[in-house]
């Protein structure tokens, strides 16, 4: 049996409509910005805020305006995908490959989020629910 080495949640990734709105919402509950950056093209970056709660972090984020109307399965306010810690990532997709999981992207993935980047790849669960596997470097 293939195992992936999981070594926490690391976040929760919930769309949204406005990041500024959403923000200032889980800022009541106690959640502080530890995080922010944009992603996709220029033209058409969203926008990604990390909140930060003791050991909770939800990953608020906002499309860009073009890919709102082609990624509708991507619901705002609604829980996109769990985020899974794991501590080396190639290993952990070399892992996925040969259990057979349904991996969404082809290789991992570097974004410049936190200090030094992270590495991440999601694959579907049988509801078509997204689980990330994700390395911050």
């Amino acid at each position: 049996m293939h195992n992936i080495n999981i070594t926490s949640i690391q976040h929760i990734g919930i769309p949204v409509t406005n990041i500024a709105n959403s923000q200032a919402f889980y800022e009541r509950l106690g959640f502080a910005n530890v995080m922010q950056a944009g992603f996709g093209e220029e033209g058409a970056r969203g926008t990604c805020v990390m909140m930060k709660r003791d050991s909770m972090i939800i990953e608020l984020y906002q499309l860009p305006e073009p890919e709102l109307s082609e990624i509708r399965t991507r619901k705002n306010g609604h829980v996109d995908h769990v985020a899974f810690d794991v501590p080396d990532i190639d290993e952990a997709f070399r892992t996925a490959q040969l259990a057979g999981f349904n991996i969404i992207e082809p290789n991992p993935v570097f974004l410049q989020f936190w200090t030094k980047g992270c590495k991440y790849f999601n694959i579907t669960g049988p509801d078509g629910e997204r689980l990330e596997f994700n390395q911050v470097l």
